[in-house]
């Protein structure tokens, strides 16, 4: 009992320490995630819908797409590496950070400047910028979520950080998907150029990622129970092992990946089934709206909930949720919002749900490998985020660019698009959008409830045996 009260002390910051870190470290995710989400969810449509790339050399694009995602991924552990065995005076983390958001922001606008290319021409600039901004994001993103785990060792402020984080980085995505449409086409009018209108876009996205990542490298104070542990460095025939052999980081990052797939498939489909399905694109933001407001309330009520709940019911419900929407969307009729809209609430607030639940999984298993290895490797370990992040975005792109050329919406007519598709393709691209992504969700969901044992209980035994070894040093 002495032991619980003594590792409850010296695992909590400071409430001021926490407050403001919670919050420094929440708003850095609002642009990060805007730029993100443009890139992973928006350069496919503005490659077909606004570049108007050729079927040729869109299809060598969108094959490229998926190689360079799953090359930069497999290099994400590697960055990991190189992060886990910085040592500077400001750190390991922020260094990196500092020049991860520097650089993808760069790339972010050449990607989206509108630079005159064609054909072919136009495939290797594309795929240049695709690749470099895969890698140049990689770099702050392994660094800034592997901070996460050193803020706090106990699971109620975790969750707290992690949800606030979570809020932030969803205002983010949720601005980028409502504002993507009607933002772009007011820059386009006032540019006098549709493709104008997307690079103000992007331009105003990167201030952001910029503004917001300056408040977290200032804000953020990190505690010194882990900081001041870092004498074991990696070595590169041990980085992964130390993956491979985590085995709760493993079923993790499996089941992360098998729900960032559904995820982001789902999300990247909607602007074309508002397009070609529902038949108004204006709706896609309005509908837009709808979700974002229902997937922070469903971030910000996490903490409450999982103040009663076990993490395991709040991920039964959830995918309960997520069943009952995808399953409502698919049968929904195309002619009224009413049944989209319930649908679209059900779903996100589940999968609101099930990325706090992620990400603690994830924290949590820092901690597990810290004391399965006796050595911490926070960055190894969170290398795993941005790779099935990746993957699941690279695995996406590669089916919203099948299901959009064999399913007839790449060479719709744009002044008939609600009558463009066939039967068959219409009913393509709804199993695309939503049959595909509830098969791979509800399979994370069982690999989680066959594999996953970080429990709490057996959570603070870990951290009980790290304080007994020496592995924690209290402040």
């Amino acid at each position: 009992m002495v032991m619980m009260n003594t590792k409850s002390s010296a695992s909590a910051a400071s409430p001021r320490t926490s407050q403001r870190n919670t919050i420094a470290f929440g708003v850095g995710t609002v642009g990060r995630d805007m730029v993100y989400n443009l890139v992973s969810m928006y350069f496919i449509f503005y490659i077909t819908d606004v570049i108007r790339m050729p079927a040729g050399p869109l299809a060598t694009l969108v094959g490229l797409t998926v190689v360079f995602r799953v090359f930069d991924a497999l290099n994400d552990p590697v960055m990991g590496l190189i992060v886990d065995n910085t040592k500077t005076r400001w750190g390991r983390f922020k260094p990196w950070i500092a020049l991860g958001t520097a650089l993808s922001g760069v790339v972010t606008l050449l990607m989206f400047a509108g630079f005159s290319f064609s054909g072919w021409g136009a495939v290797a600039f594309f795929g240049a910028t695709y690749f470099l901004w895969g890698v140049c994001y990689t770099i702050n993103d392994i660094s800034y979520w592997s901070m996460l785990p050193s803020l706090s060792l106990e699971n109620k402020e975790r969750e707290k950080i992690g949800s606030v984080a979570r809020i932030f980085a969803n205002i983010g995505l949720f601005f980028t998907v409502a504002g993507i449409i009607p933002l772009t086409g007011f820059f386009g009018e006032q540019m006098g150029s549709e493709v104008k209108g997307w690079f103000v876009f992007a331009l105003l996205v990167t201030l952001i990622m910029w503004a917001g990542q300056l408040v977290t490298l200032l804000g953020v104070k990190q505690p010194k129970y882990l900081a001041e542990n870092r004498d074991k460095a990696t070595a590169v025939r041990e980085l992964f092992s130390i993956i491979i052999k985590n085995d709760q980081l493993a079923y993790t990052a499996l089941s992360m990946g098998l729900f960032m797939i559904g995820y982001t498939t789902t999300a990247t489909f909607g602007i074309y089934y508002f397009k070609y399905v529902y038949g108004n694109q204006e709706m896609y933001s309005i509908f837009a709206v709808i979700l974002g407001v229902s997937q922070l309330a469903a971030l910000a009520s996490f903490p409450a909930l999982a103040s009663r709940f076990r993490r395991e019911k709040i991920y039964t419900a959830a995918m309960l949720l997520i069943s009952i929407g995808y399953l409502l969307f698919f049968f929904a009729p195309t002619t009224t919002m009413l049944f989209i809209g319930a649908a679209g609430v059900l779903i996100f607030i589940g999968q609101g749900f099930v990325q706090v639940l992620m990400l603690m999984f994830m924290t949590d298993s820092v901690d597990y490998g810290h004391w399965k290895f006796k050595k911490r490797n926070d960055s190894i370990t969170f290398s795993l985020q941005p790779f099935v992040y990746k993957t699941g975005a690279a695995v996406a792109i590669g089916v919203v660019g099948a299901v959009t050329i064999l399913s007839g919406a790449r060479a719709a007519d744009e002044s008939d698009a609600i009558n463009a598709l066939s039967p068959g393709g219409l009913l393509l691209l709804k199993v695309g959008m939503m049959i595909f992504p509830l098969v791979c969700i509800a399979a994370g969901f069982v690999i989680n409830k066959l594999k996953y044992r970080l429990s709490k209980e057996r959570h603070d035994e870990i951290l009980a045996d790290l304080r007994e070894w020496g592995e924690i040093v209290d402040e």
